[in-house]
């Protein structure tokens, strides 16, 4: 109940309007993968899903953000049921991927930034390699590509409270890793795949 009601907040407080131009909304797994410039991006891409979809839908997140504080952690943990990855001091043994792979493997989906941090730089920083590791171990899972336009502006970077501007999420059309592939082609074509959505 609360996350419905999250939902259907965020979408009228930012006036998100999704474009579903490559794909449908469904509730097959898939990994969605997005360009970040706000705290608010995951939540409006999350929140444009069919209500169905939600429910096996899980952010990745940054755990030094987003277990600060008692608010932040329950939201992230019980209500996004978001997947805390640890971003600053990476070792073998906290391995980000492991447990995205894990939720994978379970049936459940993904929505990720490839670029890491967020940027107000209008242009995209190149994906890191997770993306990439991700569809080389599940090769039959969809990944979709995502433009998030103007989040940034209804939440900017260093901002508590929102501001009330429309935003839009176009959806594109899914791609997965070809088996011969190299890592450097993959996420020139995934981060082109992301800006084509903003073009349409």
């Amino acid at each position: 109940m609360i996350a419905e009601l999250l939902a259907k907040s965020i979408r009228l407080f930012s006036g998100a309007q999704a474009r579903w131009i490559g794909c449908k909304p469904d509730t097959q797994q898939r990994i969605y993968f997005a360009n970040h410039t706000s705290n608010l991006d995951f939540l409006v891409l999350w929140s444009i899903l069919p209500r169905e979809a939600r429910r096996t839908v899980r952010p990745v997140a940054a755990s030094d953000y987003w277990q600060k504080g008692r608010i932040r952690f329950f939201l992230a943990n019980s209500v996004f049921r978001g997947v805390l990855i640890e971003r600053q001091k990476v070792t073998r043994s906290n391995n980000p991927l492991t447990p995205l792979v894990a939720v994978l493997k379970a049936g459940e989906s993904l929505i990720i930034f490839p670029e890491g941090g967020r940027t107000t730089d209008p242009h995209m920083r190149p994906f890191k390699s997770g993306l990439y590791y991700l569809g080389r171990a599940m090769p039959t899972v969809d990944l979709v590509p995502v433009y998030i336009d103007n989040a940034n502006r209804v939440l900017p970077k260093g901002e508590f409270l929102p501001i009330p501007l429309l935003c839009s999420v176009i959806v594109g059309t899914p791609i997965r890793v070809q088996p011969a592939e190299s890592k450097d082609a993959f996420l020139t074509r995934a981060r082109t795949a992301v800006e084509n959505c903003s073009l349409t």
